[in-house]
């Protein structure tokens, strides 16, 4: 029987020529990427996101010295400013940090996915992402460290070309934080392949808020990699307007008992935006719980997709689990994939999932309607209360408020 050698994309094919280039260190990356190339749906945690067809082009890495041209959306928050430019960490956009929080960039070798102790996946993205990555960024939180402002990461992209950019955090015993993730900027043709890596400590408190304010017509594929220790709380959020097609994949283990995790995300989609978001939390102890609550408005062509996957390791008595996701289709044309799932190898668990999707509760429309709101109005209040189910989990006020504003700002628009 002959063997079949697949064609390969115009996206991969530039893709193998720009792998050429690439540092020795960083050869075996881009092979485990070139082993199995794009994630294609016959890859099942791909099957609603087919990169080979929906990934037109890949456009060279961007060389340093862009320019950011744009202010951020998050610049009226007081909060600590670290600056990376197409990947690369620059210190002269950087503000000054409080103490017990330390940054450091570096050419090191990033995690390919290969790493079985590590915090990521094996995956094609991860791997592309450790290829190209030239700057590592390091941030240390010392131990019984609590930092009153949040510590904002803009990852800016300057234009149509691919930026690889890749963030260490390290939270020590005790230590307080909230961390917020920003990716700006993008253009026609751009990509984004972004990671980030968090390990917390035991009796950690960590806030992490990520954000997709890039172009709508960018590309934008991010990672988060994250364990956590015992007695410690996680909070995590998704908030998302931007890129034509986005994926936001998480993996999130339990490595210490008695921990929490809270995951929430919103995701406002319209034209012919497609994001994904693929959810993983490893329950590998026992005593611990886990929220997880996705919601997803979706207008004129837009497509949606959350896999959320539960998994319950042996041994991991006393879990509690639950995930939840929530959609609301605007017009015919747009699509909600649901796919939540539950693996469990215990036997003392309280797990659970739920998925829903529909259109605006035609009677509550006809009540507010009947009290003098024009329709646009009726439908965006009702929309703002949806969404703010998801944002309302956000404990710091001025950000919730600000991301309150650009889904108003959203809701204001479609309605135009």
């Amino acid at each position: 029987m002959s063997n079949i050698t697949p064609l390969k994309t115009e996206a991969e094919q530039a893709l193998i020529a720009q792998g050429a280039t690439v540092a020795s260190d960083r050869k075996e990356a881009f092979a485990r990427f070139l082993e199995h190339g794009l994630p294609h749906r016959r890859v099942e945690a791909y099957h609603y996101t087919d990169l080979r067809a929906l990934l037109k082009s890949a456009p060279p890495p961007a060389k340093a010295g862009g320019k950011i041209t744009t202010k951020s959306p998050l610049a009226d928050i007081d909060a600590h400013v670290l600056t990376l430019v197409d990947g690369r960490y620059e210190a002269s956009l950087s503000g000054a940090l409080p103490k017990g929080v330390s940054v450091s960039a570096s050419s090191a070798l990033a995690d390919d996915g290969s790493n079985e102790k590590g915090l990521l996946s094996a995956d094609p993205v991860i791997a592309l992402n450790a290829a190209f990555s030239d700057s590592v960024l390091d941030i240390t939180i010392a131990a019984k460290a609590e930092i009153e402002k949040p510590i904002l990461i803009r990852l800016v992209t300057t234009g149509a070309h691919a930026s690889y950019p890749r963030v260490r955090v390290s939270a020590g015993d005790h230590a307080k934080a909230f961390i917020v993730e920003s990716h700006e900027g993008g253009a026609a043709g751009s990509l984004i392949d972004s990671v980030l890596e968090l390990r917390m400590g035991d009796h950690v408190t960590f806030d992490h808020l990520r954000l997709n304010l890039v172009d709508h017509a960018a590309t934008v594929l991010t990672t988060f990699g994250g364990a956590m220790g015992k007695e410690s709380l996680y909070r995590g959020h998704n908030f998302v307007v931007g890129g034509s097609l986005s994926r936001h994949q998480i993996f999130f283990r339990f490595e210490g008992e008695q921990s929490k995790a809270e995951i929430s995300s919103a995701c406002l989609l319209n034209a012919k935006q497609h994001a994904d978001t693929t959810l993983v939390v490893d329950h590998a102890v026992p005593e611990c719980q886990s929220r997880e609550f996705f919601a997803h408005v979706l207008d004129h062509e837009s497509t949606g997709v959350f896999q959320g996957k539960i998994i319950v390791r042996p041994g991991a008595q006393q879990t509690d689990g639950k995930m939840m996701s929530r959609a609301i289709v605007l017009e015919d044309g747009a699509t909600m994939n649901n796919k939540p799932e539950l693996e469990i190898f215990a036997d003392d668990v309280a797990c659970g999932h739920g998925a829903t999707v529909g259109a605006l509760d035609e009677d509550l429309l006809f009540y507010l309607r009947a009290r003098g709101l024009p329709k646009a109005e009726a439908e965006a209040l009702m929309l703002q209360a949806f969404v703010g189910e998801a944002l309302e989990k956000i404990e710091q006020d001025a950000i919730r408020d600000t991301l309150e504003a650009l889904a108003e700002q959203w809701l204001k628009a479609r309605s135009a």
